[in-house]
Parts: structure tokens; C-alpha cells; sequence
């Protein structure tokens, strides 16, 4: 390998984690942002730079290209613009992430922020997502998405007015003390393993929110065999969104007997809950919001072919309140 080359792959090595952390941020999806990242790094080593000042910034101004037609192309085949997505979740044990993430969950990027971006039309969503996360000037950002430099902030305005509207924002941040929210959380398990319908109640904020992605308008169910303890209510698993404190605690006493094998974890550094069978393959992840005691959004992930790509090895439970590291590959 020539000299020029080692640089660039020494280069590009080390602002990975910052561009893995753009198209997380950019696409919600994981593995679309390790393609992303390696199409960066293809256009790199075909590309002569040797007269580019900022290499991180040219990488990242290619990796937002990408982002950005990979979201048009997205945009285009989903058929119901209408349906439930869910990003793809980092799961970490309740003792913290690991380095490897730590990049992509800086700035407080909790699964909820992503369920808003994934409404965002692509070139708001970008322009946001590298103005307001990332600190890329708006002439930078314009060339991107083929606007003026005023039209690329108006883009970035109206994502924020969006988000701000949904309280997902960054700096609406959640629980600010992670020692409430996981107490909040861990009643709410509590609460759906007793089928205590008051008790769910007290703990939701009376607009809670709860989105559930089963990978497509509906989804095959857990066997009761699988998880030990019986499947949900015949067509309780669907992708829906349910509102209101009454409606989701009915919602989550649908799901009182999966409560039984659910264990708590961190989800993109928030509370969180999954469920595992008996060797511990996992049967659905749940995000939680929390602010001011009370849960305003929860966010369920019980798509099969998504769920499997869960690494959940080193998830170790020797009781109810028990868990150690799952990340996602």
C-alpha cells in the first residue's frame, strides 16, 4: 500500500465513529449507516484529495449525500407512509454502553428523537441532523441539498419546529436523574407482571404515546412455547400507535404474561425493557421516555427479522432485576 493510501486509511479510521454516528442519526438504521460509512470510504480512496484543507468535513459532507439519497430511495418504495417504524435500537446493560457506542449516543440521541426524524422529509431531516447535531454551517449543508445557504437554514428551522413540537428534542431531555427513570421503569414492569391497572396508570403521563413496530401492519406472535409463558391476546400484535394513559395500560395488561420474561436494560441510554425466551433470543424491546416521574412515550420493537440481529449473548440473568450486556450487530 502506497504512503497516500495508509493515510487516507489511517485518516478515514479515525473519524469513523463520527461518520457512523451522522448516518445513525441521518438513517436510524444501523446496518444502512455501516453501508453508508463504507461507501464514504470507497469514495475516498477513488477520489484525488490531496488539494482538500478539512478531510472530516469532506467526509462528512459525502456521507450526508449518501444518507440523503438512501432516504429519498426509502422514501420512495415504502409503500404506507402511515406505518410504524421503530429505528433500530443500541442495547446496552443497565450498567452502560459500551466505547464502541458511546459515539452514537452522544447528544442525548434517544430512540424517541429517531421515531421524529423518521418523519422529517430527507432534506429537513439532514439539515437538522448536521446543523443542530453536528454544527455544520448552512454553507456546507447547501450544496448537499442543492439549496441556497438561506434555504438550507429554513430546512433546518422547520425540522426543529417539528421536533420541538413532539418534546423529543435534545434539550427537552428526559429524566434528568437515570436512577428516577429506571425506578419508573422497573414499576411499570412491576405494575404489568401483577396486572395492576391502577398502578400502570399512576406511572403514565396522561398523553403517553406507545408505537409498536412488528415489522408490517401485523406480525406472528410469539409462541407461547418460546417464551414459557403464552402468547398475546389474538391480534394484540400489530403495528400500531396507541394514546392516552387508559388505552396503553390496557395495551400493556394485553402483554402481562410476556411481562414475565422481561428483563430491564438500557435502550440508546435510556430505560428500557426486552423479553427473551429461554435462551434468551429476544422476543421485543421497549424504549421509555420519562419526565417529571411519569412516562410520556414508549417505543416497541417486535419485528422477528429485526430482533434477530440482536446480540444478546452476554445478557446474564440470574433474577428478574438482572441483566448485563446486549449490543446490536
Amino acid at each position: 500500500m502506497a504512503e497516500d493510501e495508509v493515510f487516507l486509511a489511517e485518516r478515514f479510521e479515525a473519524d469513523r465513529a463520527h461518520l457512523r454516528a451522522v448516518a445513525y442519526r441521518m438513517l436510524g438504521s444501523l446496518s444502512e449507516a455501516d453501508d453508508a460509512v463504507q461507501e464514504a470510504w470507497l469514495r475516498l480512496s477513488g477520489s484525488d484529495t490531496r488539494k482538500v484543507e478539512n478531510l472530516t468535513g469532506w467526509l462528512t459532507t459525502v456521507v450526508g449525500r449518501v444518507c440523503l439519497d438512501m432516504l429519498r430511495t426509502r422514501r420512495s418504495r415504502r409503500e404506507d407512509p402511515l406505518d410504524v417504524y421503530v429505528p433500530d435500537p443500541i442495547v446496552s446493560g443497565t450498567e452502560g454502553a459500551d466505547p464502541e457506542h458511546e459515539a452514537l449516543l452522544a447528544d442525548s440521541v434517544g430512540l424517541a428523537l429517531l421515531v421524529v426524524l423518521e418523519a422529517l422529509p430527507p432534506a429537513e431531516r439532514l439539515a437538522f441532523v448536521l446543523h443542530d447535531m453536528f454544527g455544520m454551517p448552512f454553507d456546507e449543508i447547501a450544496p448537499i441539498v442543492d439549496r441556497t445557504p438561506a434555504a438550507a437554514r429554513q430546512l433546518a428551522s422547520r425540522g426543529r419546529r417539528r421536533v420541538r413540537g413532539t418534546g423529543s428534542e435534545p434539550a427537552q431531555a428526559p429524566e434528568s436523574d437515570p436512577a428516577r427513570g429506571r425506578e419508573v421503569v422497573d414499576a411499570f414492569l412491576a405494575a404489568s407482571r401483577g396486572g395492576d391497572f391502577e398502578g400502570l396508570l399512576a406511572l403514565l403521563d396522561p398523553d403517553v404515546v406507545l408505537r409498536v413496530d412488528v415489522g408490517g401492519p401485523t406480525g406472528d406472535a410469539p409462541a407461547g412455547d418460546a417464551a414459557g409463558v403464552g402468547a398475546p391476546a389474538a391480534g394484540a400484535w400489530a403495528s400500531k400507535v396507541v394514546r392516552g394513559a387508559r388505552a396503553v395500560s390496557e395495551q400493556a395488561l394485553t402483554f402481562r404474561r410476556l411481562a414475565q420474561v422481561t428483563r430491564p436494560v438500557l435502550v440508546n441510554g435510556a430505560p428500557g425493557l426486552v423479553a427473551v425466551d429461554a435462551q434468551q433470543r429476544p422476543l421485543s424491546l421497549a424504549a421509555f421516555v420519562v419526565r417529571d416521574g411519569k412516562i410520556t412515550e414508549i417505543d416497541i420493537l417486535a419485528d422477528p427479522a429485526r430482533l434477530s440481529r440482536l446480540d444478546l449473548t452476554g445478557l446474564r440473568t440470574t433474577g428478574p432485576g438482572t441483566t448485563g450486556l446486549g449490543t446490536v450487530t
